[in-house]
């Protein structure tokens, strides 16, 4: 997998199944309303018509099924005929385990596609993160070939016309973007330290063409960034707030993306046990994330100012570690009483999320974080948590988890019953709740928005993603394509202005437009 080379296509060619295998891959009703000339290009003379009409009666999906076609080198399989309210219409999870669990081997390969319109960028994403790209294993090491899969998107329903040059540059772009995320994610903390992901960041920068702003080390304590320093003063590599800023002329609004790179946690002295810290290393899912959804998303031109900030640390053991009962000032001037170390990550956003209002005048403030193992628990390995001080953004996230196919599902939102978990007679606040069995992860998320505080007037949007950032062993680059989604109606990319909730502007009343005028666009 990690060889892969994934590229997206209208058209595939034609190919006979010795020669080229493929899978393909779509609803039952989907797969029957595609005619015999379609396929017959990359099925003949192996396949006829009648064994292709044989194996589409034949699929019974409960949820999924296949059906192989030719030996190993043809394979037909139908995900689920309908999903419940909430799942993904495109089924983003079932076509994600189709492809790992049934496309055919070889060096050059074909995944056909077949889809409505709206389930385009869904189910392209679903793909992408079944390549993997982060590997050591000693074979893969020594392959220096590519593989090729190649990617056909076949629609149909109403609007059935096929995709032009930019839609397959985006779906490119997002492939793309997933793939880096989950390889970060993967990657080991003795070749994914600070000093690593900050490259990380720059070659993105490079790309783009923008210059990276590096708080770094000590000047982190000078100005006064207590929670990123307190968590990564131990480490050999020091901890870092990094800045990656796109202004374009006409911008109505400032976005800030705020995320959580913690390369590894051991849980500071609040240590982990031998059985929990291994796969720690993902924890910094939510900034390998956004660094992934930044890429993609000014590729395809952004209207709007959108900054990635990312907090970066290592979460380490040392002489110089932070210890429970010290107490620390934050960015936002609160002081915070460590009564457990391993709730680092809320303490290094939530310097983030102040940095982003005071320092980029944010308008609206979306942290993503691997944040609570309580999360899993909440709302499941499939689902992202959210919780927002805004309840329209609230159902705005939802539905971009449905179009997209990283899912969400939203957290109680209530700082005037939960905040008090937080209560400290010598600061003026812990950083981990008193009791543990009420509304962790909804806890662990006010404890961020609670430095911006809770008559912040902009929009604040927090994505707990600790479950979904894997599957299994391997990332899944959980959160590119939501945030691509959710932000995708200040693209200009139709394809994202399509999959986007937001920007139902059209439906607003004159008054409402007033009121929002600075979020007019994306409100």
């Amino acid at each position: 997998m990690a060889n892969v080379v994934l590229e997206f296509k209208a058209s595939a060619g034609d190919s006979e199944p010795q020669s080229r295998p493929v899978l393909i891959i779509g609803q039952q009703t989907s797969l029957q309303k595609v005619g015999w000339s379609q396929m017959k290009g990359k099925l003949q003379p192996a396949v006829s018509k009648e064994i292709w009409q044989a194996a589409l009666s034949a699929l019974n999906p409960n949820p999924t099924d296949s059906c192989p076609l030719y030996l190993n080198h043809a394979v037909v399989a139908a995900l689920p005929s309908q999903v419940s309210r909430h799942n993904s219409q495109s089924s983003a999870h079932f076509v994600s385990r189709l492809v790992r669990s049934c496309l055919p081997g070889g060096n050059n390969r074909c995944i056909v596609m077949v889809c409505e319109r709206s389930d385009v960028f869904a189910s392209s994403c679903a793909i992408a993160r079944t390549f993997p790209i982060f590997s050591r294993r000693s074979t893969s090491l020594r392959r220096a070939e590519k593989k090729h899969v190649t990617v056909e998107i076949l629609i149909v329903g109403q609007e059935s016309s096929s995709l032009g040059v930019a839609e397959l540059e985006c779906l490119s772009n997002a492939a793309h973007g997933v793939r880096m995320a989950a390889r970060i994610v993967d990657t080991p903390c003795n070749e994914m330290n600070t000093d690593h992901f900050l490259d990380e960041i720059k070659a993105v920068g490079t790309e783009l063409g923008i210059t990276p702003v590096i708080i770094r080390g000590e000047e982190l304590k000078q100005r006064g960034f207590g929670g990123i320093y307190g968590v990564g003063k131990a480490a050999e590599h020091p901890p870092a707030l990094a800045v990656l800023s796109h202004k374009p002329d006409g911008a109505t609004q400032t976005i800030a993306w705020v995320g959580k790179g913690i390369v590894y946690d051991t849980g500071g002295l609040s240590i982990k046990g031998k059985t929990t810290m291994p796969g720690m290393k993902r924890d910094c899912g939510g900034a390998a994330a956004i660094l992934g959804a930044f890429s993609a998303t000014v590729k395809q031109g952004f209207k709007d100012n959108l900054h990635a900030v990312f907090c970066l640390a290592e979460n380490a053991v040392g002489p110089t570690a932070t210890r429970p009962d010290d107490i620390h000032t934050l960015y936002s001037g609160k002081t915070v009483e460590i009564n457990n170390t391993d709730a680092e990550g809320r303490l290094v956003l939530a310097d983030g999320v102040v940095y982003a209002s005071k320092d980029l005048s944010a308008d609206i403030i979306l942290d993503m974080a691997t944040l609570t193992g309580a999360q899993g628990i909440s709302t499941g390995k499939y689902h992202a948590a959210v919780m927002t001080n805004n309840e329209q953004w609230e159902v705005a996230c939802v539905r971009a988890g449905r179009s997209s196919g990283d899912l969400a599902h939203p957290l109680v939102y209530c700082p005037e019953l939960h905040f008090s978990e937080f209560n400290s007679a010598m600061a003026d606040m812990k950083n981990s709740v008193a009791d543990r069995e009420n509304a962790q992860s909804s806890c662990a998320g006010l404890f961020i928005g609670s430095h911006l505080g809770f008559d912040w007037p902009g929009v604040w949007v927090h994505v707990d993603i600790a479950s979904p950032v894997h599957a299994g062993e391997r990332a899944t680059g959980f959160g590119v394509a939501l945030l691509m989604a959710l932000f995708g109606q200040a693209s200009d990319d139709s394809m994202l202005n399509q999959v986007s909730p937001l920007g139902a502007a059209a439906n607003m009343s004159g008054d409402q437009m007033k009121r929002d005028c600075k979020r007019r666009r994306l409100v």
